[in-house]
């Protein structure tokens, strides 16, 4: 695991064939604990080709320097990030 919080990511490789490809992250906060939204792909290995865009939420905690994943939720698709986009927009405005 990483020691610094800009090196975590969530490419995956497995057998030198890349499976989950980073295309961003916006770090959410830093600290102890630490949260990163990522946007990625995955591999189809039917196909060969990457499929849609996916989002993840991200939690990490630092022990003894290192950066330990202890939670995730995946948003799995464009239509759910959106729905979850007008939600958060909504409550933040109700409170302005």
């Amino acid at each position: 695991m990483s020691s610094n919080v800009e090196d975590l990511t969530v490419n995956y490789e497995e057998d030198g064939v890349q499976l989950v490809r980073e295309l961003d992250k916006v770090i959410l906060s830093k600290g102890a604990w630490t949260t990163i939204l990522f946007r990625y792909q995955s591999l189809n290995r039917t196909s060969g080709e990457f499929g849609p865009d996916m989002y993840s939420i991200r939690r990490y905690q630092k022990r003894q320097g290192s950066y330990i994943p202890k939670s995730k939720f995946n948003i799995s698709n464009s239509a759910q990030a959106e729905k979850i986009s007008t939600a958060l927009r909504k409550w933040v405005k109700q409170q302005s």
